[in-house]
Parts: C-alpha cells; sequence; structure tokens
C-alpha cells in the first residue's frame, strides 16, 4: 500500500530489497557456474581408439598421424588411414619419409618392415646408414598412370607408394631405377619389395615406372602378384609372348614372407603401354600408376 503523500509502504522496501538480492545471488551463481559450462563446450571430443595396426607400429617401429577413414564420391579413400612421417629403426635411429605418406595402416605397417628389415641393413652396404625414403607418390585419387577413364589406382585406395630414391647420412641419394646405382643394392631392393607386395613395377614394366619403383597391396584372385622391374644388368628380361601377351616374371632371389602365394611363371599381362608418349616425349613425371 501506498500513503497519499506517495511513500511507498515498508511491505514493499521490503519485497523490493528481497527481489534485488535474489537476482545478485542468481548473477553470483551464473558466474561461477559459466567457466565450467565453456570448457565443457570447448573440450574435443574423445579420440577414437587406435586400430590393431595402429598398436603395432606404435611408439618404438613409427611415428605418424591417425586419420581415421577417408573416402571421396569417386570411390577413393580406405579405412584406418594414417600419415606415415618416420620410421624407428631397432637402434632408436629414425629414417624420414619426404614427404610424409598418406596410406592405409597395413600399407604403411609393410613400409614399415621393408624400411627396419630390407632397406636398411641394404643400404649398410653401401658404406652409409640410411636416413630417409623419398615418397613420390601415395595418397591420391585418380585412375592408372593419370590416363583418363582409366582403372582406379591403387594410390587412389591409400593403398600404394612410389619410391624414387633413399638417402644416406652422408649426403648421397640413390635412384633404385638407376641403371648407375649399386647393383647390390637395387639387386636386395627388388627382392624384398617383390617378397612384400602384390604389385612392383619399376623400369622395363610399362614405360611409366623408369624413375621410380612402384609397390602396392592389391587384392587379386588366386593370389595372383606382379614383379616387374628391370634391373638393366644382363639377368632376366622379359620375354614378349605375341600370341597370347605374357611376359617372364622377374622372379624375388629370396623365398616369399610366409603365407603368401608364390610367384607364378609366366604370368599374364596386358600390353606393355609405349614408352614414349604421343607427342613424342618421355612421359612425365605425373604418369605414375
Amino acid at each position: 500500500m501506498t500513503p497519499r503523500n506517495g511513500t511507498p509502504a515498508p511491505d514493499v522496501k521490503c519485497s523490493r530489497t528481497i527481489a534485488a538480492a535474489g537476482a545478485l545471488i542468481g548473477a553470483i551463481l551464473i558466474g561461477l557456474a559459466s567457466p565450467d559450462r565453456a570448457a565443457a563446450q570447448a573440450s574435443p571430443a574423445a579420440s577414437p581408439a587406435p586400430s590393431a595396426c595402429q598398436m603395432r607400429l606404435s611408439p618404438d617401429r613409427a611415428a605418424f598421424k591417425a586419420l581415421g577413414e577417408i573416402g571421396s564420391p569417386a570411390g577413393c579413400g580406405g579405412p584406418d588411414v594414417v600419415l606415415l612421417e618416420r620410421i624407428i629403426l631397432p637402434d632408436r635411429s629414425e629414417i624420414a619419409v619426404e614427404p610424409p605418406a598418406t596410406l592405409r595402416c597395413e600399407m604403411a605397417e609393410a613400409i614399415v618392415h621393408l624400411v627396419r628389415q630390407d632397406l636398411a641393413p641394404a643400404a649398410a652396404t653401401m658404406g652409409s646408414a640410411l636416413r630417409a625414403i623419398e615418397n613420390f607418390d601415395s595418397y591420391d585419387c585418380r585412375g592408372r598412370n593419370r590416363v583418363a577413364g582409366a582403372q582406379l589406382s591403387q594410390h587412389g585406395l591409400a593403398n600404394a607408394l612410389d619410391i624414387r630414391s633413399v638417402r644416406l647420412k652422408d649426403g648421397r641419394t640413390v635412384r633404385p631405377a638407376d641403371a648407375a646405382a649399386p647393383r647390390e643394392f637395387r639387386a636386395a631392393m627388388k627382392a624384398a619389395v617383390c617378397n612384400r607386395f602384390t604389385t612392383v613395377l619399376g623400369p622395363g614394366s610399362d614405360g611409366y615406372h623408369e624413375d621410380h619403383i612402384h609397390v602396392d597391396l592389391a587384392e587379386r584372385r588366386g593370389g595372383y602378384r606382379l614383379c616387374q622391374w628391370d634391373l638393366h644388368d644382363g639377368g632376366h628380361r622379359e620375354v614378349a609372348q605375341s600370341a597370347t601377351h605374357t611376359y617372364e616374371v622377374q622372379s624375388a632371389t629370396v623365398p616369399a614372407r610366409a603365407g603368401a602365394a608364390a610367384l607364378p611363371s609366366p604370368i599374364p599381362l596386358p600390353r606393355s603401354r609405349p614408352f614414349v608418349s604421343a607427342d613424342g616425349l618421355r612421359p612425365s613425371i605425373e604418369s605414375r600408376h
């Protein structure tokens, strides 16, 4: 009630005081709670658990970043993809992958085993320790050899790696596709990759791999495997069979890994693509399997 002189009644003053105090207390409580609320909103989602493959690689075999599943409308990509940055040898020295390679984890694991068990020891026979391998191409959503309309490349499935060179700690760069490189190293690398991978393409294969070595883990019916890398040293060479277009297999010189199918001989292959392109020039570095 308000008296005639306009002064609020005592009970009205008390109500207003209580309301103001309540508002102040509410504001204080909201202020105290807001940091926790903001922190909860800003906290990232929990990372997915590492796959069995990733657990086999870390932490003493490789340094990598998990990328999860990748894909595209064109059908590229795959599950459990990683960015392989470095390979860790048993003595804890590290071999760089330059630039880091985007690969399915199982393909990355095969590369790690190749470097740890085969390439590093083979490099040591050249008088220097291995420092890095050159990633010429890894994941790339495209057709084979970048030919329009061609079948999807294993690169498009993050299931392939092109190796152009290895680099030694003494500064030397060794290109395994170069016939001038030490033969012992090239022969050891060829035996290793043909033993570990289902597809190996190098010089003498199809005209698109004269300056690098392509390896992948393509799955084929009947355990079909393909190893085409001519060392250009007077050894085994491809022999065309005009009627069936079959070629002599350049077989690995070591037994196949446990559980792997033996390399058949001869292997039926498609007709080789010409080394000279339509404009009379050697295929560019963009023409990769």
